[in-house]
């Protein structure tokens, strides 16, 4: 019952809300705030090459801050195609930009449609089904996984803005992160700490693996796009290579849960199974199960990255420079940085199975033994 209230206490925390840039009296220039659209004042269809376009003039009025019950025009038809304009519809509630001129003109400008209600419809269904499905161990999970996000959100994002070293902060909080979801989710037992262990273990690999092969291949960590937004906003001191690092050790940590407990797992089943069965007839054993895993989870890791990074594969198929050959396009850092992060991945992934196997073979053998020279004993 306490672990329920708690998780309904951190939904709720996570759910609520995160207001924009709030506004101050007069409003301020550069400000972010929401508004709905009450009128639809004129709608001009574009089509060129089979795709259509919608740009819209709309009324709106304020819904937060200094712009609350404020109405205003947005004219979002014009000569220039803005990407990522959409249409809208009565009702809708929009993001809104407020900036001035140089004359002191006021202009509105509208960024995109406010998603936040059906992000949480869908969160709440995704609650709902693991609950059906994963019933206590799904609530569990919901529960480190909400803690492992507060951790992210409360702990690493804050002092990695204060400029504090994104390394040793993604150590400390991936750490803390391992040991909600193990023991969460797995509860406090000799299986969770040899999955404890073994996925340190393998952190600390991956963690030399991405060290060797950024600096070997000079990656900064500066060409995503959200390192401008940063630079911008006054983080230029963000060690952005060490973030880089970071975000492959947080990467890696939720794909080396799932493997190293599955693995563990299958040596304790194999060995309550048989009590009998010797050391190295067990490792065979719980290695072709986790071999079968193996193939099946890469596939998994470099589709979900693939996906990720569509757009860009989508501009490697044009052939326009700097992506007219393979070796131009395996140079650019933007690549080089999505190669290193999954065959990283992958190669943790893979050191991991037999590591996680001969711990818990060395682990769960000795036991079995020690029972029966007892029940000699007697």
């Amino acid at each position: 019952m306490v672990k329920k209230v708690l998780l309904i206490i951190l939904l709720l925390f996570v759910l609520t809300p995160i207001g924009y840039l709030s506004a101050q009296e007069g409003g301020t220039v550069g400000e972010v705030f929401e508004a709905r659209v009450i009128d639809i004042l004129e709608e001009r269809t574009l089509t060129s090459d089979q795709a259509v376009k919608i740009q819209q003039n709309l009324k709106l009025e304020g819904l937060t801050g200094a712009f609350t019950d404020r109405q205003f025009e947005y004219y979002g038809i014009g000569d220039i195609e803005v990407i990522g304009s959409g249409s809208y519809k009565i009702g809708d509630r929009v993001l809104v930009n407020y900036t001035k001129d140089a004359d002191g003109s006021e202009i509105f400008f509208v960024l995109e449609k406010v998603r936040r209600n059906d992000i949480y419809l869908l969160f709440g269904l995704f609650v709902v089904v693991v609950l059906i499905v994963g019933r206590s161990k799904g609530l569990r999970a919901l529960l480190a996984l909400v803690m492992s996000f507060l951790v992210i959100l409360k702990f690493i994002v804050p002092r990695v803005l204060a400029g504090s070293n994104p390394l040793i902060i993604a150590l400390i909080g991936s750490f803390f992160i391992l040991l909600l979801l193990i023991y969460l989710t797995e509860g406090f037992n000799r299986k969770s700490h040899l999955a404890v262990l073994s996925i340190f273990l393998c952190l600390i690999l991956v963690f030399l693996l991405a060290d060797f092969f950024v600096g070997l291949l000079s990656l900064s960590g500066t060409v995503q796009e959200e390192t401008a937004f940063l630079v911008s906003a006054g983080y230029g001191h963000i060690n952005f290579q060490g973030l880089l690092l970071a975000a492959f050790l947080i990467g890696a940590l939720g794909i080396l849960d799932d493997v190293v407990v599955g693995q563990i797992e299958a040596v304790g089943q194999i060995k309550q199974a048989n009590p009998s069965l010797p050391a190295k007839k067990l490792f065979k054993m719980a290695m072709a199960v986790g071999n079968a895993h193996l193939g099946s989870v890469i596939n998994t890791l470099f589709l979900a990255y693939a996906g990720a990074s569509f757009s860009l594969l989508l501009l490697f198929s044009i052939k326009q420079p700097p992506f007219l050959s393979l070796t131009q396009v395996i140079s650019s850092e933007l690549v080089a940085t999505e190669i290193v992060r999954t065959l990283v991945g992958c190669i943790g992934l893979a050191l991991a199975i037999p590591l996680a196997t001969i711990m818990a073979v060395w682990f769960y053998t000795p036991r079995p033994l020690k029972e029966n020279n007892r029940e000699n004993q007697i």
